[in-house]
């Protein structure tokens, strides 16, 4: 296992160190970025006063992302399921007519 090292991440105009080890950098760098622009979009469309207020916006919007694509995912892996079920119905249904 790596040891963490520090990382500096650039968030709406300041700068944060974090640790984390080399093999989780990359998210780590990506997840700031994201963050970054999120808080950039906030403040420019709400005009929000505040870095805390901002980052609360920010962090509403991306928890309803998160939540929506979770739905969606269990929403196709029901529609899935449900066809590979179909599926085996007539694998089965076609085997055993094949085995008379």
């Amino acid at each position: 296992m790596s040891a963490a090292e520090p990382v500096t991440v650039h968030i709406l105009d300041r700068e944060y160190l974090i640790a984390c080890t080399p093999d989780e950098r990359d998210g780590l760098l990506a997840a700031a970025s994201y963050l970054d622009g999120k808080m950039r979009e906030v403040r420019a469309a709400a005009r929000a006063p505040g870095a805390e207020r901002i980052a609360v916006l920010a962090a509403l919007n991306i928890a309803h992302e998160l939540v929506t694509l979770k739905q969606h995912n269990q929403s196709e892996a029901s529609t899935i399921s449900q066809h590979m079920q179909a599926l085996k119905i007539k694998l089965d249904s076609a085997l055993a007519g094949s085995i008379k």
